[in-house]
């Protein structure tokens, strides 16, 4: 078993039998898949810019008959949501499950001002920020691994169990959201316009008329799953100094009593580098659903005004990410570095969180059906049981968070993330839709009583 596992049965809420497994994998053609992906990927949709590829999704869904709706903050920036099944009432109306991925890629933000700070010209040049192709018998292409790979399994998914002829019970939503990458709005950089998850799957469960009973978050996990998503939050440390006119300046031979503060940031990121490899060992959390082993990591530095030079400058600004276990708060971080800065002798120090996203857990009872569902599609379709997924996976944020964070337990699984084969995608198609049938049920004819769960042996997750 992955990482020592504990092996547990665990039920899923229906049962699902190999002439159904047969049925969707029949089902699903593969070549139809590659194109869907291939297609969506290669729309360009960076950070604030989803709106094409959103129109896409939309326009898929409505040709497939899922019955599409645009919920968004904005016009340009829409969540969109179809669904399939819920054709069962009373006691057989079965789970409702919802998948979710999102329809930004990460990228520079093509503002050429803005990049050239950060990204060096042969990194700006790589095509795989916004196109996709098949070559060798793997996909290029962040857009493909990160995440409209995943959100075309699952649309595939529903297609496939559409063209079975196998109705669900529950409600089966599907959803392409705006903003999971980011950004988020910082010092100037504010407003709506800046803005990632507020308006993504967050925005969508509350507004976008869904009630699910398990959600889904699809993403590359290497067929791992987990329960658990890790936090982050950025703190902004501000260095205070004192501007004094070049000509007047006298330099110290001790360089922490420079005036300038920018000076100390040498002694700066050694004390951070030297905490960030103890905060990491210190606050790794591991559960059945998963390990968070957080990391942190200076994102910025910002000092003085270029071309108004002169008298160097009074204040410095380090932007720091750290990542947050779901166990940890902001608060709980701020005190370790003001213990660190007042160690350090680092001079006037201020430091104030200026994003914080708290990480969240599935409680490990309340997730066990869709486990147990994600389980039994994995069995029928590899022959072996899921494991956990690496810990990579779950150290940093993905939308489960928001599904957890309201109480309705969620998971994040997906196929290979980097470089993924065909293959990959038509096994990933296929357990989504075998966990959708798990989780919902079958739609049962007029009069007929539904069946009991079943238990399907050995969970790693118990």
């Amino acid at each position: 078993m992955a990482d020592g596992f504990s092996p547990m049965g665990s039920a899923a809420p229906y049962p699902v039998s190999e002439a159904d497994r047969a049925a969707i994998a029949a089902a699903i053609d593969g070549e139809e898949l590659v194109q869907l992906a291939l297609n969506l990927g290669n729309i360009p949709s960076p950070a604030g810019h989803e709106k094409a590829a959103g129109d896409f999704v939309y326009d898929w869904m409505k040709l497939e008959g899922f019955s599409p709706r645009r919920v968004g903050a904005t016009p340009e920036r829409s969540n969109i949501i179809g669904t399939y099944g819920g054709k069962g009432a009373g006691p057989t109306a079965g789970k409702n499950l919802l998948f979710t991925a999102h329809l930004d890629t990460e990228s520079p933000t093509w503002n050429p001002d803005l990049d050239a700070y950060k990204f060096r010209p042969e990194t700006l040049d790589n095509p795989e920020w916004n196109t996709c192709w098949l070559e060798d018998g793997v996909f290029y292409g962040y857009p493909i691994a990160n995440d409209r790979g995943p959100m075309s399994c699952f649309l595939m998914a529903a297609k496939a169990l559409k063209r079975a002829g196998i109705e669900l019970a529950g409600k089966m939503y599907l959803t392409a959201c705006p903003g999971e990458i980011g950004p988020e709005p910082i010092e100037e950089h504010r407003g709506i316009a800046y803005m990632g998850k507020d308006i993504g799957a967050h925005y969508l469960f509350h507004h976008g008329g869904v009630a699910p009973d398990y959600a889904i978050a699809a993403e590359g996990c290497d067929f791992g799953l987990t329960w658990i998503g890790s936090g982050y939050a950025v703190f902004r440390i501000r260095l205070l100094g004192e501007g004094v006119f070049t000509p007047l300046l006298t330099h110290p031979e001790n360089v922490a009593d420079h005036p300038n503060p920018i000076y100390r940031l040498g002694g700066l990121m050694t004390a951070l580098n030297a905490w960030g490899r103890q905060y990491e060992i210190e606050h790794r959390y591991e559960c059945q659903g998963g390990v968070s082993a957080p990391k942190a990591q200076v994102a910025s530095v910002r000092g003085g005004v270029p071309y108004a030079f002169g008298a160097g400058t009074e204040v410095v600004n380090v932007y720091l990410e750290v990542g947050m276990t779901p166990r940890q708060t902001a608060a709980s971080i701020q005190h370790e570095l003001e213990a660190l800065m007042v160690a350090q002798n680092l001079g006037e120090v201020e430091i104030e969180t200026v994003v914080v996203r708290n990480g969240f857990e599935a409680d490990a009872s309340a997730v066990a059906p869709l486990v147990g569902a994600v389980d039994a599609a994995t069995r029928l379709t590899f022959g072996r049981p899921v494991e956990r997924a690496a810990p990579v996976f779950s150290s940093m944020w993905r939308d489960q968070n928001v599904f957890n964070m309201q109480r309705i337990p969620a998971i994040t699984t997906g196929f290979k993330r980097w470089r993924p084969t065909p293959k990959d995608m038509v096994d990933s198609a296929l357990i989504y839709a075998l966990t959708a049938l798990a989780v919902c049920g079958k739609a049962e004819p007029a009069g007929a009583t539904s069946r009991p769960a079943p238990v399907y042996g050995d969970n790693p997750f118990g």
